[in-house]
């Protein structure tokens, strides 16, 4: 493996991360702080519990997963967007530089700036509310898994796009409603029975739901099948990323 390669792609991410810190960092940051006053605060002041867990301690796994979601996927798809639209990216297609060697560095670096995203929303929610975690060990894992698997849909989206309208398209149009609609202010078990069955077709619930299990220890769906979800999904985009790089779709032309 050219470890210099990944290296290089990984820190060139990393830069234009630093380089606008106040965009990449302080905005979700400041953003997620408005949630925890708004739902905290104003909501939980009338929803004082949920199954046992105090409303504003309740919503911090679903805020950090919108975070880091929308973060991943952001970061990811204009990592790779701007090379193609610059015409650099022929510079790394020409380059001694495999499939995968080129997916660790971009999405290496996405995937690592929605974790650090993740972590700093989530020490900033000790401001708002009495938090404690009770499985540290599966909330990282959970973290991590999020973080590279939606690194890697951003990735797809980076590819699949042709101009800058088309690069927020997928985010706002399908993602956020379904991290909205997928139990990250409420408990899906608080639905009517039917829109709990609607709910399950939902990808980003089993998310949610595993990432609440290792805070509280509660979950609408079994963990086990969390984590199938997840890695289902993450093998699915590295299958379509593979497919990319094979037949060179959106990338040589």
């Amino acid at each position: 493996m050219n470890l210099r390669a990944v290296r290089a792609i990984y820190a060139q991410e990393m830069g234009r991360f630093f380089r606008t810190v106040t965009q990449s960092l302080v905005a979700p940051v400041l953003s997620t702080s408005l949630y925890f006053v708004v739902f905290g605060a104003a909501i939980g002041g009338r929803i004082e519990e949920v199954e046992g867990v105090s409303y504003g301690a309740f919503i911090v796994p679903g805020l950090i997963m919108l975070s880091v979601i929308t973060q991943g996927i952001s970061n990811a798809s204009f990592g790779i967007y701007f090379p193609k639209f610059v015409g650099t990216i022929f510079e790394v297609l020409s380059a001694p530089v495999s499939f995968l060697e080129a997916v660790l560095g971009y999405v290496g670096a996405a995937a690592t700036k929605s974790f650090l995203i993740g972590l700093i929303i989530l020490a900033t929610s000790w401001f708002f509310v009495d938090l404690s975690i009770a499985h540290p060990v599966a909330m990282l894992a959970f973290l991590v898994l999020t973080c590279v698997s939606f690194s890697l849909l951003g990735f797809i989206i980076g590819i699949w796009a042709g101009n800058f309208e088309q690069l927020q398209l997928v985010p706002l149009l399908i993602v956020t409603p379904l991290v909205f609609l997928g139990g990250s202010f409420y408990s899906v078990s608080m639905l009517p029975g039917i829109w709990q069955t609607v709910a399950l077709f939902n990808p980003v619930v089993y998310l949610i739901s595993g990432f609440r299990w290792s805070f509280f220890g509660l979950a609408d769906v079994p963990v086990g099948i969390s984590l199938l979800a997840i890695a289902a999904f993450t093998t699915a985009c590295l299958a379509v990323v593979w497919w990319i790089f094979r037949t060179g779709w959106r990338l040589r032309r």
